[in-house]
């Protein structure tokens, strides 16, 4: 029931849904870069996750950062055009393949990227603190096979 002012008693559907409270820790967690870090360095989160792939795989290409991170194409590409333009990325054509890129962070990404990587350490240390190691790796295990179950109902790309 509501009241005049829209205020709700009671639960709100939301409060039990598993995916909801999903989507808020991420929200939660990105909270913090966005109000700090993004503004500071110039930074959107699209561009950090594509950084962290790019530092933990150098060399890969843009489709490796789409699977990586389950961002979109369009997502990705524009992430990757602004750390371009910021003079954080280098693109070397791939030998294997001349329709492909090889993508790495340049010195001014790995050095902004080392910046930023450590309170992101934190961060996930502070969200992690009052979890105990066999719950993390329970959640990660049910984590993965979520992945695998939305991976698995795409439709195939042409």
């Amino acid at each position: 029931m509501t009241s005049g002012r829209g205020a709700r008693s009671g639960p709100l559907p939301i409060d039990g849904s598993l995916f909801f409270k999903l989507v808020r820790v991420v929200n939660l967690t990105a909270r913090p870069f966005v109000e700090t870090l993004s503004r500071a360095h110039r930074l959107s989160l699209n561009e950090w996750r594509s950084m962290v792939v790019l530092a933990s795989r150098p060399g890969v290409a843009a489709t490796d950062i789409v699977e990586a991170t389950g961002l979109d194409k369009m997502s990705v590409s524009r992430a990757l055009a602004a750390l371009a333009r910021q003079g954080r990325l280098l693109k070397q054509a791939d030998p294997a393949d001349a329709r492909r890129a090889r993508l790495t962070l340049s010195p001014a990404g790995q050095a902004l990227y080392r910046r930023i990587g450590a309170s992101a350490t934190v961060r996930e240390a502070q969200l992690f603190a009052g979890v105990t190691t066999a719950e993390q790796a329970q959640m990660g295990r049910t984590l993965d096979r979520l992945i695998a179950a939305l991976r698995a109902s795409e439709p195939e790309q042409a």
